[in-house]
């Protein structure tokens, strides 16, 4: 993920970048990858500075309560990540003096004076013609932050020397920036032309000291960036963290920070040779009921509030169901509630209570016997590796709401095989070809919940748990011919997965 910037507590931003990154990782995992997934939080900076000094505390103790905040998201949201980096750290400041170093002996580091538009709360500065005036007070265009004219001495990194081998590295790796309307946004800002880059501040004092001229401080994009190579034990880029994952296959960013990863990291990694990332994906935004969210308007969503309110598992799976991943969002009530009750609840919950709940009451509470295989049977069972294969892809091109679509194929699928089948008709009429029906669907329902594991962890876990499956047969290799449930084993009385969401008046 994006390091998560500490002026302020963990919103639905912060929360959906870190989901997409965890279930990329527990889906890789499952699937028989290594996998290092990394977050954290950024933590120096003028926005920190201010923030900390309008509390009257020190910025490092301003940073330790809202770091925690962020850390307890982790936490609280399930994600699997397997470091969580803080960019007040000793190794951190090892790591991007290291880097300052690398690119000051290529030769791409140089000390000036820079005179411009400077917005605080972007930690960012403008062209004049990106800003504009309102109401006697200048701001930026993008992200109407307030900006304010900087002359200072600075040190700059030469960017502009960039150009052209970035937009050749575009070009080879098309892939290489996700959406492709993020691509092309990209391109089209280098091809207008790079200046050079501001990369320390005198005024501040709340950052990394600039080896060997502690006056400056790093610009807190070059020291946040190297939060990815810090984690990796940077610069010691022999030993096997780094080898093992260096390059990182996927940076998760949102689309406001785009420019950041996509153009000013790639030319300081070219500048110090280290190999670039696989992949930068810029998602898109949430509104709340339509509305942009902001603090003004007091509509931020706290992310820890939906959970209590819905569950853990529906926060999960709605975020990454509702909306095409790398487009805006809009989040409202009626829309999660909608998904709970007409998804999980109804099919998904539905289709494993009632598969269970026959099997429980009809077949002496074990798993029967299946007898021969008819090609309706067979044709929902090869569903399953067709779903797995589905998910696959979808997964290495991070559309999550496709994957899910495809799983929930397979789940429509099961509930009209249920139906066709009506195993509670052929408890009359041929009681061996209900047990064969009911062994499909529980073997299908097992398939389901692996294939589920990383959106809605707790919920797949409990399906498996009923049906006795171990934690070592929880994976992807597992999906279709291998691991099938053993007959006869002992399938209790269900309670419901996924109860329907009733609002209390």
């Amino acid at each position: 993920t994006p390091i998560y910037y500490v002026n302020d507590k963990p919103h639905i931003g912060h929360a959906y970048t870190s989901l997409a990154c965890d279930v990329m990782s527990r889906f890789k995992r499952l699937d028989g990858f290594n996998v290092y997934f990394l977050t954290g939080t950024d933590e120096h900076g003028q926005k920190v500075e201010k923030a900390a000094s309008c509390q009257n505390i020190q910025p490092k103790d301003f940073t330790d309560s809202v770091s925690q905040r962020f850390q307890n998201l982790t936490y609280e949201m399930g994600f699997s990540n397997d470091d969580f980096i803080r960019t007040t750290e000793e190794r951190h400041y090892k790591a991007a003096q290291a880097l300052w170093k690398s690119l000051l002996e290529k030769g791409d580091i140089y000390l000036g004076h820079y005179e411009g538009w400077y917005a605080i709360r972007d930690e960012a500065f403008y062209m004049e013609a990106d800003t504009e005036v309102k109401d006697g007070v200048r701001y930026a265009k993008e992200s109407g932050a307030e900006v304010e004219w900087v002359k200072e001495e600075s040190y700059f990194f030469k960017l502009s020397a960039y150009q052209d081998k970035l937009l050749s590295f575009y070009t080879k790796n098309p892939d290489f920036i996700m959406p492709k309307s993020r691509y092309n946004e990209v391109v089209s800002f280098v091809k207008s032309g790079l200046k050079d880059l501001s990369v320390s501040r005198t005024g501040l004092k709340w950052g990394i000291p600039v080896p060997g001229d502690e006056k400056h401080v790093m610009y807190v994009w070059l020291d946040a960036l190297t939060n990815y190579l810090t984690a990796l034990d940077y610069p010691n880029t022999e030993n096997k963290k780094f080898k093992n994952f260096w390059p990182a296959n996927l940076h998760m960013v949102g689309k406001d920070i785009i420019r950041f990863h996509a153009v000013y990291w790639p030319a300081f990694l070219m500048s110090a040779e280290i190999e670039l990332p696989k992949r930068i994906f810029a998602h898109g935004w949430w509104t709340n009921e339509g509305k942009k969210i902001s603090k003004s308007l007091g509509n931020v969503i706290d992310p820890l509030e939906l959970k209590e309110e819905y569950g853990l598992d529906a926060l999960r799976y709605f975020l990454l169901r509702e909306v095409p991943f790398g487009n805006d969002g809009d989040f409202s009530h009626a829309s999660i509630i909608n998904r709970m009750n007409g998804e999980l609840a109804n099919e998904l919950g539905n289709l494993a209570q009632r598969v269970f709940s026959m099997i429980h009451k009809n077949c002496d509470e074990k798993l029967p016997k299946p007898g021969e295989l008819f090609p309706e049977d067979t044709d929902l069972m090869d569903l399953i590796t067709v779903t797995l294969n589905e998910s696959r892809k979808n997964i290495d091109k991070q559309a999550f709401h496709e994957m899910l679509e495809s799983i929930w194929k397979l789940i429509r699928a099961a509930n009209q095989y249920v139906d066709f089948q009506a195993p509670w008709n052929l408890k009359k009429t041929d009681i061996e070809r209900m047990y064969t029906v009911l062994w499909v669907l529980a073997e299908t329902i097992r398939n389901i919940a692996i294939l589920l594991l990383p959106t809605i962890p707790t919920s797949s876990q409990k399906i498996l748990n009923h049906l006795g499956v171990a934690e070592e047969d929880r994976l992807f290799k597992k999906i279709g011919k291998e691991g099938q449930l053993s007959w006869g084993m002992e399938i209790q009385k269900p309670k419901p997965i996924f109860p329907k969401y009733i609002k209390e008046e």
